[in-house]
């Protein structure tokens, strides 16, 4: 396969490919970069048309789509009969755009989304979500595999973006709720590392279990408070806000999650479960029948 583009994710990618033993060929703008890839093995292609021309399985890691054009609109005759798979950072809609330029073209589109670092690429732990041509997916997933758990999540080539915009709020989210907590236990000398050990245990058990019921309550529309509504929700959260104001720690996230709920309660929701909150979100604010 033939892997273009060389900053950290790039280049986790062709090394990954090269110790599983797949002749791998690379290409990037500046050729300093592929020197070590050099002497793994990899094949170090000199222009962009002569990457493309090297393997049917071309994956694109670029800046952007900017810079995804750049390299490969003046090569775009040599791409026909090639599977093309874009893991190059972007929005849904641009997904859509690029694959239709890709078929116009005659290559096969798979858009593909990395949900992990450099560090993690290469282990089949970490996912690797793909949309696109489901016939590419198939024919190239054990090649796939190799850079992590390949995923197909549909036809459509904007869902693997949609997913990873989606998944990356949930991180920084879980990200900062956690600093959060940590910052509060810290001022009473707690250690973040003690304080972890309770969070993910926390976060893996019982708030894995909310999130699996309150799913299936936002798409049935309907939100039973049986578990803690709304109303105790808000109570409970001035806990938290007094405990970090008293240690002199920032409260902005929380006073923020409290908005979202009392915007919740002031729709109806009050007596309703906490998933009901995604009401506000989606602009309705509606109480249920």
């Amino acid at each position: 396969m033939t892997v273009i583009g060389l900053g950290n994710m790039g280049t986790a990618l062709a090394a990954a490919f090269l110790e599983r033993g797949h002749p791998t060929t690379v290409w990037n703008r500046s050729p300093e970069k592929a020197k070590a890839l050099a002497e793994r093995g990899a094949q170090v292609a000199a222009t962009p048309e002569e990457a493309v021309t090297a393997a049917e399985l071309v994956i694109a890691c670029v800046l952007d789509y900017d810079a995804l054009h750049t390299v490969l609109d003046p090569v775009a005759d040599r791409l026909a009969g090639r599977a093309l798979v874009n893991v190059t950072s972007g929005s849904p809609e641009q997904a859509r755009d690029f694959r239709d330029w890709a078929t116009a073209r005659g290559a096969t589109y798979l858009d593909g989304a990395i949900m992990t670092t450099p560090p993690g690429v290469g282990s089949p732990d970490m996912m690797f979500l793909y949309s696109g041509s489901q016939d590419t997916f198939t024919a190239h997933k054990e090649t796939l595999d190799v850079l992590g758990d390949a995923l197909f999540l549909g036809t459509d080539p904007a869902v693997a973006s949609l997913y990873d915009a989606a998944l990356l709020g949930l991180m920084w989210a879980t990200f900062n709720g956690w600093l959060h907590g940590t910052a509060l236990v810290g001022a009473d000398q707690v250690a973040a590392t003690e304080y972890t050990v309770l969070a993910n245990r926390w976060l893996g058990g019982a708030v894995s279990g909310f999130l699996t019921r309150y799913a299936a309550q936002v798409d049935e529309g309907h939100y039973p408070g049986d578990d803690a509504t709304v109303d105790v929700q808000i109570a409970t959260i001035d806990h938290l806000i007094h405990a970090a104001a008293d240690r002199g720690v920032d409260n902005a996230l929380p006073e923020l999650l409290k908005a979202g709920m009392e915007q919740a309660k002031a729709a109806g929701h009050g007596g309703d479960s906490y998933a009901s909150v995604i009401e506000v979100m989606r602009g309705k604010g509606r109480a249920n029948a």
